[in-house]
């Protein structure tokens, strides 16, 4: 039993109006649409003829088209005997298609299964089969089309979507989502990016809408705001920069290392990307150098960090412009309906495993119950991420409680020793987990992808790090990668394939 009243920080950099404790003392925002539906219904009546979507090489679409198409593909889900409560997977990739299944889907009051496009065939097959999908949205199959058919009565504890998670280890988990979770979390990000009322949102979604970051924190946020969203089918660095100029877009989000290949193009500078007012990021720490060449070549752009995972519906902490350069290895602050605590801390360094309650927090896992017993304890979940909270509230992720190195004893925390390396201005990105040792049981290790043009050394790599961490924590393998790191679409790294892929060679002395 985990028995918190949550932290009181020295800081409380979010509004918090309008955030009330409800009876089982989860913090929720008071004044949300009811559902998903009701959302997108009174975004259609303020903007009918306002522009909603645009795919890339594809159509654009008022919200008016959008609400007409979303409603026939409703109508002929239920002509394909799909009821409501009926779990319907998209199998889809990033496109115009993909929003018409996904709000055709709660139209018909039914739940929404993103499928991730980069499974293997029997990982989807799960996902299907372990979801009890009714129907399923396929590529290059006709999206199905009926007479129109909306469900109004939504409510906000009704299951909206289950997102199963990206699958680092084991066969992935499905995260039961209610459209409360989904519209707290739309209200979380405008309030911590610091969306401004009187900017229409221009929203370039360049992540996979599988994705909880694509889904809950770029479509269904700009929707929420009335805002355009502009969808890359797939990513491609040239087409990213080429968009951000030609559709005017003013919001961004990625994972540091896009951003330091958008600006390491040789043209980069022929892109005009001063427009950008909201370039958020996450799944990385951003390294000082890459912060800094942002602020100058995106001056108006109000910087974000935000950290989140897939069972609390996408953000709950985030570092917010004004500390992006004084706090980058934080992921920043308990967003306004987040609280936050840890348990089993080890009093040496502060750190324990990361719990966050909250109205985001999703409703377990779909089929189960053991898994849902260990994770969700007393409204709050553990997440399974080692991390430090300060007095100001600052939240500071240090490890995967399954990837902490034990280093003769001695704690080593991957995420630690990486935020530390990739301030090294020759790491693009790193790496950092346990090599086997019969005498220590386990040294560190760090895989090393080269900044674009430079030859780092590991030698000196290991002198600089010797500067910034304690000698027990500098890797003492030092393995360099011509490819980028293997991630999943969420941006964290696979080190089960990055342990495979990887020779050590010689330790560094």
């Amino acid at each position: 039993m985990i028995v918190k009243q949550g932290r009181t920080p020295n800081i409380e950099p979010f509004d918090m109006s309008g955030v009330e404790r409800s009876a089982d003392g989860v913090l929720r925002y008071t004044g949300l649409p009811s559902s998903l539906v009701a959302m997108f219904r009174s975004a259609v009546t303020a903007q009918p003829d306002g522009e909603a979507l645009v795919e890339l090489g594809g159509q654009r679409v008022s919200y008016q088209q959008l609400w007409d198409r979303s409603s026939r593909v409703a109508g002929g889900l239920m002509a394909n005997g799909v009821e409501r409560g009926d779990r319907v997977a998209i199998h889809l990739a990033n496109g115009n298609d993909w929003a018409y299944a996904f709000f055709g889907v709660q139209m018909a009051g039914a739940v929404v299964v993103p499928v991730n496009t980069r499974f293997s065939d029997a990982e989807v097959d799960y996902v299907i089969t372990d979801s009890g999908a009714k129907y399923a949205f396929e590529p290059g199959v006709a999206l199905p089309d009926g007479e129109p058919f909306v469900v109004d009565d939504l409510q906000p504890a009704d299951l909206a979507a289950i997102f199963y998670t990206s699958g680092t280890t084991g066969f992935p988990k499905g995260a039961m989502t209610t459209h409360e979770n989904f519209l707290s979390n739309c209200e979380t990000c405008r309030r911590v990016i610091g969306v401004l009322d009187d900017i229409r949102l221009r929203n370039l979604i360049s992540v996979p809408m599988f994705h909880v970051t694509g889904c809950n924190s770029q479509l269904l946020l700009t929707m929420y705001l009335g805002g355009t969203t502009v969808i890359m089918p797939a990513f491609d660095v040239q087409a990213f920069l080429a968009a951000i100029v030609d559709e005017r877009v003013n919001m961004v989000t990625s994972v540091p290392a896009i951003y330091w290949l958008a600006m390491s193009q040789p043209n980069f500078t022929d892109f005009d990307v001063s427009g950008v007012r909201y370039l958020t990021y996450g799944g990385a720490p951003m390294a000082p150098e890459i912060i800094a060449k942002l602020r100058h070549y995106v001056p108006r752009a109000r910087l974000g960090n935000g950290f989140g995972l897939t069972e609390t519906s996408s953000v709950s902490t985030f570092l917010p412009d004004e500390y992006c350069d004084s706090h980058p290895e934080t992921v920043g602050f308990a967003a306004p309906v987040v609280e936050v605590d840890l348990v089993e801390v080890d009093e040496s360094t502060g750190v324990g495993e990361l719990l966050i309650r909250g109205q985001n927090i999703v409703a377990g896992y779909w089929n189960k119950p053991e898994q849902t017993a260990d994770t969700f304890v007393d409204h709050w979940l553990r997440t399974g991420d080692l991390a430090r909270v300060d007095d100001d509230g600052f939240v500071q992720i240090v490890d995967r409680k399954k990837d902490m190195v034990n280093r003769g004893g001695e704690n080593v925390y991957c995420v630690e020793v990486e935020n530390a390396l990739v301030q090294h201005p020759e790491i693009y990105e790193v790496a950092v987990m346990g090599v086997p040792d019969t005498m220590m049981g386990e040294k560190v290790g760090a895989v090393v992808v080269a900044a674009p043009g430079t030859h780092p050394d590991a030698a000196a790599i290991r002198a600089w790090a010797r500067e910034q961490i304690a000698d027990f924590k500098v890797p003492q393998y030092i393995s360099f990668r011509d490819e980028p790191l293997p991630r999943n679409p969420g941006g964290k790294v696979l080190k089960a394939v990055l342990r495979k892929e990887t020779e050590w060679g010689e330790q560094i002395r």
